[in-house]
């Protein structure tokens, strides 16, 4: 034997992912490939005195998860001991979210801001009860006269301050919102203490930058996080000059340098992929071309392991703060509209198309978050357009959320080569709170997984961390069972896809999404060792089952970078 192999796994199912999805029982791995998938006597030959012989006793053996739409930096400053965690369950009421800040105002200097992110009002008591009931600062005054405080939401596009940081912020009745943004005020109009979309950027410029370190130990956290959950390969999607004011600039430009400094100190334990961020929201095309223009070059020294693939642009808001673009109206009125600037939708419309046309032209991928139907309508033939005057092969430009995909968007889409990247943990997280904003149909539609696969389109699935946890397991079985968190009712079976073609959204065509499909996203020959070992058998498990299912090895590039099996 030339050359015995470096680790070698006997005995499982491993789930290669390839175009037939077929299973074998072994696999092997040598300098960082797989060298051989197959049964037992395939690769027994392999192994030799320095090889690594795992049993994996029926254990489930995946490609290494990647996770498409992952914010590295803002996720681990999200999560403690970084930032209170807000989430449900850790806080089901606005009463637990004020004593989480008093009990942290006990515990750092007068004066100090104190941050957390991830809550949620539907997951809040007195919100639930009461819809029109909103978080205030007068809910966190009483507990942290002394500290500014600002707590982020679950979905990135509203933050909760107090009094201390409206005063430090320079906000009052007065105020003006930043374009695309909104203050809210009381009926005698006073702020609130919520700031949605565009009007974050007033806290954040008011908060101490982050710093290198800070930048460092919330990606290093991350990337232990992901390590423990099998996920080897993420988009970072959007980090540049648009992000600068965005979580204390964990989405800004320095960002990526830390990036590049942990891929040459060895430290960077999974595969990054970056969308740059050149402008933010209710941004002008002629904004966003100038920005663009100044740009970084690349990622790293190793584009296997960092890589810029493309930019982002945002085109409309959430539902859940009706910045939306719907064709309908929600539930109360108002359709939203397109967050870039311009007086009219019309205007709007053409700027949106500017920015892609440019970025297309350029030779840019595009990935373009966009969630109402109206907007993604628009989005989609603004990608057409673009692809018709400047003809590329492959460009492989996204939709990014994609929540209310039309048939017509589904069919431009998937006739151009253009994908969609969506969040089934989002979906579990919010199908029930949704129902009160765009109704119980529209509700269950959103993130329609079977729809958009049966209409040829390219589906890849991201947690959008730290908007929801980044654990794959939740995701698949919500794209196989369509049932929510709060209340586990279904929402829209019609909805539902299988096992498998949940697995390719986190694996290959998520490799699809990075130009990477050639070489990572299945255990086939030749294709580097992301791998991912999931304690029992994931083909015959209750989908229920999948998200406790325990992932015991992750392996990197043939590195072992998460091991129970030895713990």
């Amino acid at each position: 034997m030339d050359a015995y192999a470096d680790l070698v796994f006997l005995g499982g199912r491993v789930v290669t992912v390839d175009a037939e999805f077929s299973v074998a029982s072994a696999l092997a791995v040598t300098d960082g490939i797989i060298s051989d998938v197959g049964e037992r006597d395939d690769v027994a030959p392999l192994v030799g005195p320095g090889t690594r012989v795992v049993d994996l006793r029926g254990a489930t053996l995946l490609p290494g998860i990647n996770d498409s739409h992952l914010h590295g930096c803002a996720f681990g400053m999200a999560t403690p001991p970084l930032s209170l965690d807000l989430g449900h369950p850790a806080v089901s009421s606005l009463a637990d979210v004020a004593e989480a800040v008093r009990e942290a105002a006990g515990r750092v200097p007068d004066g100090r801001w104190i941050t957390g992110h991830g809550w949620d009002p539907g997951y809040l008591h007195e919100c639930a009860l009461d819809p029109s009931r909103q978080p205030s600062r007068h809910d966190l005054d009483a507990v942290s006269p002394h500290h500014p405080v600002a707590l982020y939401s679950f979905s990135g596009h509203a933050t909760w301050v107090n009094s201390k940081a409206l005063e430090l912020m320079g906000v009052d009745r007065h105020t003006v919102a930043p374009p695309g943004g909104a203050v809210v005020v009381d009926e005698a109009g006073e702020p609130t203490g919520l700031l949605h979309e565009g009007a974050q950027a007033l806290v954040q410029n008011a908060l101490p930058p982050l710093g290198r370190q800070e930048r460092t130990d919330a990606i290093r956290s991350t990337l232990a996080t992901l390590a423990r959950l099998g996920v080897t390969s993420y988009t970072e999607p959007g980090l540049g000059p648009g992000g600068d004011g965005i979580m204390r600039g964990a989405l800004g430009t320095q960002t990526l340098d830390v990036y590049r400094r942990l891929l040459a100190d060895g430290e960077l334990t999974a595969r990054v992929g970056v969308l740059l961020l050149p402008t933010g929201m209710a941004s002008t095309a002629e904004e966003f071309a100038r920005a663009l223009t100044a740009r970084a070059d690349s990622g790293g020294t190793d584009p296997r392991r960092l890589a810029i693939h493309g930019v982002k642009v945002f085109a409309d808001g959430i539902v859940p703060n009706k910045t939306a673009w719907m064709h309908e109206p929600y539930v109360g009125g108002g359709c939203g509209s397109l967050c870039v600037g311009g007086e009219t939708d019309a205007e709007r419309v053409a700027e949106i198309h500017a920015m892609i046309r440019h970025a297309h032209a350029a030779g840019h991928q595009l990935g373009v978050h966009v969630t109402g139907d109206r907007a993604i309508d628009t989005v989609a033939d603004a990608f057409a357009a673009a692809m018709a005057e400047h003809p590329r092969p492959d460009a492989r430009h996204y939709v990014i959320h994609g929540d209310f995909l039309t048939a017509h968007s589904m069919k431009v889409l998937a006739e151009h080569g253009f994908g969609v990247n969506m969040n089934p943990t989002i979906k579990w997280t919010v199908a029930d709170m949704e129902e009160a904003f765009v109704g119980p149909g529209r509700a269950a539609y959103a993130w329609p997984y079977r729809a958009a696969l049966d209409a040829g389109v390219r589906v890849a699935s991201g947690s959008d961390a730290p908007v929801t946890h980044p654990d794959w397991r939740q995701g698949v079985a919500t794209m196989v069972l369509r049932e929510s968190k709060a209340a586990g009712r279904v929402s829209g079976p019609e909805q539902r896809i299988g096992l498998a073609e949940a697995l390719r959204t986190y694996t290959i065509d998520a490799a699809w999404q990075d130009f990477a499909d050639d070489w990572k996203g299945s255990l086939e020959r030749g294709k580097v060792a992301d791998l991912c070992v999931l304690d029992g058998d994931l083909l015959t498990a209750d989908p229920h089952d999948i998200p406790s299912m325990p992932v015991v090895l992750t392996v990197v590039d043939g590195q072992v970078v998460h091991d129970a099996l030895r713990d």
